[in-house]
């Protein structure tokens, strides 16, 4: 979903055309919530055009140590092998060596935090709170969209089954998809049990092939936070485990920020 939009003005069409349609009519019983919650399609933003690196706007960005992390993963690793729970020890061994890589990014303006991978790099894009591309292959993204809303949580919305459903309604009605699902839907608790919906999709488009949509949302503070990661799988260079794995973490880090 963020490499399949052009412009600004792109997202307004598919709001009016796809999501749009979908908002409104969850909203029918309540109040209607601001024509801000465009935000899940304005959470797509290309990246066919070149980018110029912005600043950090005061977002604090740490580097996870790691040197604890090493040796629980070598108490565990040889405690899982002796069990013979290689399986598991096999997806330890790889969340720990991704959680060394990853790195701390927090807004503090904006309330919110997730962690994310060295090689992707921060660029300034229309209609993104921050955007950020890998260096190698820039199709490859992590991006957060802040938008005001009138709710006060996200279940408000609805479940997130619900929320997949009609989201992939709208992607499918996309000219450049070809194809799209859902593989799975969840709720997790955040900080403070704040209510986090994720998202896995699978599209297939015109526009970048076969590629792998993680996302993630909540409500705080009268303001949606929605976070999506979208990753290249092609059948001739799939998305692998490690690297699968990884954006997982990603996925799964992205929070309100802590108080300070």
């Amino acid at each position: 979903m963020l490499s399949d939009l052009g412009s600004t003005q792109h997202v307004r069409n598919l709001w009016i055309t796809g999501y749009g349609d979908f908002w409104s009519n969850s909203a029918s019983r309540r109040q209607k919530p601001l024509s801000s919650l465009s935000l899940w399609a304005s959470a797509t933003f290309s990246t066919e055009s070149s980018n110029q690196p912005g600043s950090s706007n005061g977002a604090d960005v740490l580097t996870l140590r790691a040197t604890r992390r090493k040796l629980n993963l070598s108490l565990i690793g040889v405690t899982l092998v002796l069990n013979g729970s290689w399986p598991v020890w096999s997806r330890t061994a790889i969340l720990a060596e991704e959680e060394l890589k990853l790195e701390r990014y927090t807004d503090p303006e904006q309330g919110f935090t997730l962690l994310k991978p060295p090689s992707y790099t921060k660029v300034e894009k229309a209609g993104a709170t921050v955007l950020f591309e890998e260096m190698k292959k820039t199709s490859n993204n992590v991006g957060v969209v802040v938008n005001p809303v009138r709710l006060s949580t996200l279940t408000e919305f609805g479940t997130p089954e619900f929320v997949a459903d009609k989201l992939i309604q709208a992607e499918k009605r996309k000219e450049s998809t070809k194809e799209a699902e859902v593989i799975w839907a969840k709720e997790r608790s955040g900080r403070g049990g704040l209510p986090v919906y994720e998202f896995e999709y699978r599209v297939d488009s015109t526009r970048g092939g076969i590629k792998r949509i993680f996302t993630a949302a909540f409500v705080s503070s009268k303001k949606l936070y929605l976070l999506n990661i979208v990753h290249s799988d092609n059948p001739e260079n799939p998305l692998d485990g490690g690297t699968r794995v990884m954006l997982e973490e990603v996925l799964h880090s992205f929070d309100i920020a802590p108080v300070t």
